[in-house]
């Protein structure tokens, strides 16, 4: 059975199956009930390995051994399978969080920090930089970067970014200004984005921005994160973003944007 391998890849990572389970999977699925022996033909998985996968598959709600010898399995309705793993997935959600629950306050938690900080004392300033490939990587570190601020926030984004900030960073931004962190927000103020943007108004001084100015975020005037590829062209998961400690270019980037911020239009003076 040949499947088209970009509807393979798509599948591997709505479910999170490998290779070998995918096959499995539809081979499956193409026959009904089959016996594992005629799965490793049809899905040119090694035979030493189908019975493996699918009692994994099995295990993760896809496949149901029948009764009898010899022994086969049925395939469950997709539908149906998405329920299945959308609880196995939550299940493992919860006992994942848990167990990171746990860690805090403890032990591990303790000897890691003690780790971090003792090599962190070796490292210069000017060394802390790095890269960060996917959105969701991207968002979690500027995350990170909001929950440690302590004067201020600069975030220069697109119009579909200000609905992204609004959805991964208003906790963040919640503590921050209770903090006593000045919030700054710039970018494209449309039809489809004015709500977040009211709303991210009651915390920060969010302002309409009419003129391509990138996307980065500014914290404290000492670190950076500039977000290198058009959010438009680019998917997601390829992302891509370069972080930075340096209060010099952190200043450059902080003056440039003060020099714009009084010619910007609060976003409660738009007539949207």
């Amino acid at each position: 059975m040949i499947i088209n391998g970009e509807f393979l890849g798509r599948l591997r990572k709505i479910f999170d199956l490998n290779l070998y389970e995918v096959k499995v999977w539809t081979s499956l699925l193409s026959r009904g009930v089959s016996t594992a022996g005629e799965l490793s033909t049809i899905s040119d998985v090694p035979r030493s390995r189908t019975y493996d996968i699918l009692e994994s598959l099995e295990k993760k709600g896809f496949v149901v051994m029948k009764l009898g010898k010899p022994i086969k399995f049925l395939a469950l309705k997709p539908d149906e399978v998405v329920d299945r793993v959308k609880k196995h997935m939550l299940s493992v959600a919860q006992e994942k969080t848990k167990y990171l629950d746990e860690i805090k306050g403890g032990d591990v938690l303790s000897e890691l920090a003690s780790l971090y900080d003792n090599g962190i004392k070796y490292v210069e300033p000017s060394d802390l930089s790095g890269s960060l490939k996917g959105r969701q990587n991207i968002y979690s570190h500027m995350d990170m970067m909001i929950k440690n601020a302590k004067k201020s926030a600069t975030i220069v984004t697109t119009a579909e970014g200000l609905n992204r900030k609004f959805e991964h960073l208003m906790p963040s931004f919640e503590r921050a200004k209770k903090r006593g962190v000045m919030l700054k927000i710039a970018a494209p103020i449309t039809t489809e984005n004015v709500r977040f943007a009211r709303e991210l108004s009651k915390i920060a001084d969010v302002r309409h921005l009419d003129k391509h100015m990138g996307r980065f975020a500014i914290v404290d005037n000492e670190q950076m994160m500039l977000m290198l590829l058009d959010d438009k062209t680019v998917h997601p998961n390829y992302d891509f973003a370069a972080w930075l400690s340096s209060d010099y270019f952190a200043k450059s980037m902080t003056q440039m944007v003060e020099n714009t911020w009084k010619d910007l239009t609060p976003v409660s003076k738009l007539k949207i």
